[in-house]
């Protein structure tokens, strides 16, 4: 039987480095509402995964639909006006 050899170090070394730094946490920041809009979407089609989708079902994924497309086109319009390019 072979021993376990612990590798905390070789593990620890670079810790400073797996750390999100603060542009990427702005750029989380940012794109929440897409992502929040994403899990709406997807929350309203798991709801129909197991049944036939009702007008109701068929509402809440429209709904969803437009919200994470409003919220991606926002992100971009954001992104393109703060390059400079739209300005």
């Amino acid at each position: 039987m072979s021993d376990i050899v612990t590798v905390q170090e070789a593990v620890t070394a670079f810790a400073d480095w797996n750390e999100p730094t603060d542009a990427e946490l702005d750029a989380i920041d940012r794109e929440m509402p897409v992502i929040l809009a994403d899990i709406d979407l997807l929350d309203a089609y798991i709801v129909t995964l197991d049944r036939t989708p009702t007008e109701l079902d068929e509402r809440r994924l429209r709904r969803a639909r437009r919200r994470a497309l409003a919220a991606r086109v926002e992100l971009t319009n954001h992104a393109v006006t703060a390059a400079g390019v739209g300005a």
